[in-house]
């Protein structure tokens, strides 16, 4: 599974001119979490909630409960002076488990796809724990569909639980089971792929 086959695309963008006040409310409105910054189509920067929120709320005048520990605030108006710059873009090829593992490790919440500079899509966190989601009974209908194209529709058998797919091969082909296994863990949900030559009263 590539990030092309998860992305949301076209994607929702700020330019750096955009003011603070109209990215937080794009961000409020739509449930985001950060917006790319873009000249053009070129990625050229990412704002986040935390840009966003940062030396911004002063403390209510009413409650000075801490003499001499006003939180300090600036007087940025525009995405440009608070975004982040340069920005890591991954490509439309990579695999979605390297962008899950960036999530982890770096603390990403989402990963703009690119072709060059030019920005393409956006992956988040939510689109992967989506795929995880995706409930069984759809995961096998997508699978066969994608076997149908190697072998035919009558050839194989699909089963899937909890996104492990198990998949019986009415002819004994080692090559061929493992290239069904190769089309099937492309499919998005799917957590492995087993293949096996089937036999007769073989259920599985």
């Amino acid at each position: 599974m590539r990030a092309r086959d998860i992305m949301t695309t076209p994607v929702t963008t700020v330019g750096a001119e955009t003011s603070i006040k109209e990215a937080a409310a794009v961000l409020a409105e739509n449930g985001f979490t950060a917006l790319p910054v873009v000249d053009g189509d070129r990625l050229v920067g990412i704002v986040t909630e935390a840009d966003l929120v940062r030396d911004r709320v002063p403390r209510d005048p009413r409650a000075r409960c801490h003499p001499g520990e006003d939180l300090p605030t600036v007087a940025t108006t525009t995405v440009g002076e608070v975004m982040t710059t340069p920005v890591t873009g991954m490509g439309p090829g990579t695999d979605v488990a390297v962008l899950a593992k960036a999530f982890l490790d770096d603390g990403h919440r989402s990963m703009p796809i690119v072709e060059g500079a030019r920005l393409v899509g956006i992956v988040t966190r939510r689109d992967i724990v989506r795929v995880i989601a995706r409930d069984d009974d759809t995961i096998a209908t997508d699978v066969r569909r994608h076997l149908a194209a190697y072998g035919g529709d009558r050839r194989w058998r699909v089963g899937v639980h909890d996104g492990m797919v198990t998949i019986a091969d009415e002819f004994d082909d080692e090559t061929d089971r493992h290239v069904a296994t190769v089309i099937a863990e492309a499919v998005p949900g799917v957590v492995r792929a087993t293949a096996f030559a089937a036999r007769d009263g073989d259920d599985r």
